[in-house]
């Protein structure tokens, strides 16, 4: 059976890419980053979700000191949705060439286990401004991997695999449901609470993609938002 090193972060996007890879008849080995993020809840969603798709997983633990996102400095403010004017800028949630990191690890990874091809859940649309989730940079990449590694080099090859590098947030929750994908094990938000915390970036788009799928999400106990901002009134106003 073919091999595929599967990126899984614990969220929407990742998780549906691992069981697409499934679907495609790749045998799945996950690589889950523990790199200092505010929360491990991201980390034991994605344990959750490898073994409920019987794929093995194993958590890497990297140490990034310099810091440089919100992600990592917990002195820094998670930016709330609500309050952002503008899309231009790169919101402080980017992580300084995390996927580039973590792409190197799935890259030593699949040579070492002669996997033929790397899966990862980045896409474009509706993304938080993040320079390392478009379709060039995973241009550049396959050329590092053709230059820069044994199997580019004897033309054995490894792909980068991005199936969902153009769809919206409520394409890919289609597809997820379509997958038959544990939702309910997903885990988006940037804050770790016991509930997401409805502010952040990825709360928004999150909300926003099923609210545009028609689809309920299992996280927000069932409720279908009707409007893009009231997952943020129901956060600020405390309506359950």
């Amino acid at each position: 059976m073919k091999k595929a090193v599967v990126l899984l972060s614990g969220g929407l996007d990742s998780a549906t890419t691992l069981y697409f890879a499934r679907k495609q008849g790749y045998k799945c080995f996950c690589l889950i980053f523990d790199y200092g993020q505010r929360h491990k809840k991201e980390i034991e969603s994605a344990k959750k979700i490898a073994r409920e798709a019987v794929c093995p997983a194993q958590v890497i633990k990297i140490n990034l000191p310099w810091g440089g996102s919100s992600l990592l400095d917990k002195e820094l403010k998670i930016p709330q949705r609500y309050n952002v004017k503008s899309n231009s800028a790169i919101p402080s949630t980017y992580v300084p060439a995390r996927n580039i990191i973590f792409l190197s690890f799935a890259l030593s990874f699949a040579e070492a286990i002669k996997a033929e091809a790397i899966f990862i859940g980045a896409h474009i649309q509706d993304y938080s401004g993040y320079p390392d989730c478009r379709p060039e940079f995973y241009r550049a990449f396959k050329k590092v991997i053709l230059t820069g590694t044994k199997a580019g080099v004897e033309k054995r090859g490894i792909k980068i695999q991005i199936p969902l590098i153009r769809k919206t947030k409520a394409q890919i929750i289609r597809k997820a449901r379509q997958l038959n994908v544990p939702l309910a094990l997903t885990w988006s938000c940037y804050r770790g609470g016991k509930v997401p915390c409805s502010e952040c970036d990825s709360c928004y788009y999150r909300a926003k993609g099923f609210r545009e799928a028609g689809i309920r999400d299992p996280l927000t106990k069932g409720r279908l938002l009707t409007q893009s901002r009231d997952v943020f009134e129901v956060n600020r106003k405390g309506v359950p």
